[in-house]
């Protein structure tokens, strides 16, 4: 007799605690499949000190697979439930599909960023719910600094130099507060930026900093940021937002380059498939987190609308430290409900308080209720975290005592552009690849990259190649090349669909893995390259025509000019009929990926099918020349895509906001 399945979406706090506990609990006794787009668990409350470059990314994520050794990882993100089918399908990284067969399925997919109806934010603003996006502004905001110090304008200077927040919960309070700090000491240790002072705006619609905190430590707080130089706003927002600068609810117009949001979270979009009773865009459950009517469905985390027992007729809210307790409780009623451990329980919680880390020795905290501030509060917020962290306690303490007596590095590292973190989202933590095909066709509003972005050959939908300019003979697909080499003021040639790319060589180096064995010269002067259908000559060489730009390479950066791989990036989650798999609702004009065909999984955990690919599929045409490709057009009346400023707008996934800070 086989073994129960447990299926386990997402691994946020309450996705990760459940599959912790059900290993712990089972013992082998059920099988636990943990599908997540990523394979870390991401500790968000530090995710500040990434940005502010205090802790290094590795510290806040955690091994899935490192940690979870009796649980299977499955790479992916869900596109659709089947509830009568016991059916998960998902999308993995490389844009396959598979599907998930459960006995138990346990819903923690989390949230993502709310967006409000205001022009210009999804264009203009960062989000702040992932790594990526952390590092992304940690990029954005050196970068801004040293663009300072050498603008002649002033008022160049002054704009580059204005940071503004939007949001002043746990999240919005600690970027603005770690963001000033880590400014203030870029300027201070330079000579040549003596003038420069940098100013970082907090703004929200309430009436006080941290409005879920005690009063008087809300006042604390505002103390500590405005003592800081944080220019503290309450009462205003956001009403317009341009490349150039905000225009504030209150009539000002503020000129800056960074508009970060913090304005709170609401649940990912995927529970609104079911078609099950929802409150405010999270699915209903009872006490004890099973979906009414659902016996083999649970729910926890920021999707799941758990009674809160001791406030009738209120819910839990969309914390982390409600997520991390939910988790522990619904891997309890699982296992009770397979007939493993004791009887289920009903989730009751007592607030155990919260904890802000204003930087440096200064924080707010008001642990079972007890307010504190200052030194005492900073050494009990950081206590508080290396003890709810699930790893790497020792490295974020080390990072913590090198980061009070070392001055920290304020370099780019360039690891993920602006249009790999989109404010518009339904996987914050994965950064996108533009163009992604799944996301909608290339150019079109809802494409992953945003408007006007080509796709890379590699990522076409289907694995197709794409297809050659006119009066341009497609190059055959090479089955076994070795990775090819740039030529002069050319970019290495990347992947083709089945294949390794040709080498394009300088000095006439024949290219290795050719059809035929037939080696392609590319002689100056354009000499024909053998082995190419129809034997056209190879333009792009020392002395012959310009590379032209190829519709299946993704364009230039528009920092440096030179071209990057970016991760794998989740697309836009499509509203669809309830109740059926996202992919029914995509564009019927989307052909189905043939790079990775459905995989279809039974609770024995075989595996069927795999990667196919046409051997007479022709690969594109490659071909380098001194100048970089300038990278796509962007639409009209739109702002060239650069490292500044995320283009937009992408596909919007519908749904109620919901209020909440994780």
């Amino acid at each position: 007799m086989s073994r129960p399945r447990i299926v386990i979406v997402g691994a946020g706090f309450a996705g990760y605690r459940t599959a912790r506990t059900l290993s712990r609990l089972t013992r082998h006794q059920a099988d636990i499949v943990l599908l997540n787009p990523t394979d870390y668990f991401l500790y968000l409350p530090l995710l500040p000190q990434v940005a502010a470059g205090i802790l290094e990314p590795r510290r806040v994520s955690v091994s899935l697979s490192g940690t979870l050794p009796r649980v299977r990882l499955v790479l992916g993100e869900a596109d659709g439930i089947d509830l009568d089918g016991r059916t998960v399908h998902y999308t993995d990284p490389e844009g396959g599909e598979g599907t998930l067969r459960y006995d138990r399925l346990v819903l923690a997919a989390g949230s993502v960023n709310k967006l409000l109806p205001i022009p210009g934010v999804a264009e203009h603003a960062h989000g702040f719910r992932g790594l990526p996006e952390a590092l992304y502004l940690r990029d954005h905001v050196t970068r801004q600094v040293e663009l300072a110090a050498a603008a002649d304008d002033r008022a160049e200077c002054a704009a580059r130099c204005t940071f503004v927040v939007v949001g002043a919960g746990y999240t919005g309070t600690e970027v603005a507060a770690h963001g000033q700090m880590y400014t203030d000491a870029q300027v201070r240790r330079h000579p040549m930026r003596t003038g420069i002072r940098p100013r970082w705006m907090l703004l929200d619609v309430a009436e006080r900093v941290l409005p879920e905190m005690d009063e008087r430590l809300s006042r604390t707080a505002e103390r500590v940021l405005r003592q800081r130089g944080v220019d503290v706003r309450m009462g205003t927002s956001v009403k317009e937002a341009t490349h150039d600068g905000v225009l504030l609810t209150d009539g000002t117009t503020v000129d800056t380059r960074t508009l970060v949001w913090c304005v709170g979270v609401r649940p990912d979009p995927l529970v609104e498939s079911l078609g099950l009773p929802m409150e405010r865009g999270r699915l209903l459950v009872d006490p004890y987190l099973q979906v009414p009517g659902r016996p083999e469905l649970f729910a926890c985390g920021d999707v799941a609308a758990v009674p809160d027992l001791t406030k009738p007729g209120q819910y839990t809210p969309m914390t982390a430290q409600h997520a991390w307790r939910h988790g522990k409780v619904c891997a309890e009623n699982v296992a009770a409900s397979l007939g493993i451990g004791g009887q289920r329980r009903a989730y009751r919680h007592r607030d155990m308080g919260f904890v802000v880390d204003l930087g440096g020795a200064k924080a707010a905290a008001n642990p079972l209720g007890v307010p504190m501030s200052g030194p005492a509060a900073g050494a009990v917020t950081r206590g508080y975290h290396l003890a709810a962290m699930p790893g790497n306690r020792v490295r974020v303490a080390a990072d913590w005592l090198l980061d009070a007596v070392l001055p920290r590095q304020a370099v780019q590292l360039g690891l993920v552009r602006s249009w790999s973190v989109p404010l518009e989202s339904a996987s914050p933590e994965v950064a996108r690849v533009p163009g992604r095909p799944d996301a909608g066709p290339a150019g079109s509003a809802g494409s992953a990259g945003g408007p006007g972005r080509t796709e890379p050959a590699e990522r076409r939908q289907g694995g197709e190649p794409a297809k050659a300019r006119p009066g341009e003979e497609p190059a055959k697909s090479q089955p076994d090349g070795e990775s090819g080499k740039s030529q002069p003021g050319g970019e290495p040639a990347k992947s083709q669909p089945g294949g390794e790319p040709a080498k394009s060589q300088p000095g006439g180096e024949p290219a290795k893995g050719q059809p035929g064995g037939e080696p392609a010269k590319g002689q100056p002067g354009g000499e024909p390259a053998k082995g190419q259908p129809g034997g056209e000559p190879a333009k792009a060489q020392p002395g012959g025509e310009p590379a032209r730009k190829h519709p299946g390479r993704p364009g230039a950066d528009g920092a440096s000019g030179k071209r990057h791989r970016t991760s794998e990036s989740a697309r836009p989650r499509p509203a669809h009929a309830p109740g059926t798999s996202r992919k029914a609702a995509e564009p019927s004009a989307a052909p189905k990926p043939s790079t990775g065909a459905r995989r279809s999984e039974a609770p024995g955990g075989t595996r069927s099918s795999g990667r196919t690919r046409s051997p007479g599929a022709p690969a594109p045409t490659r071909s380098a020349g001194p100048p970089a490709d300038p990278g796509p057009e962007p639409p009209p009346n739109q702002p060239p895509p650069g490292p500044d400023i995320a283009p937009g707008p992408v596909k919007r996934t519908d749904g109620p906001a919901v209020e909440g800070d994780s």
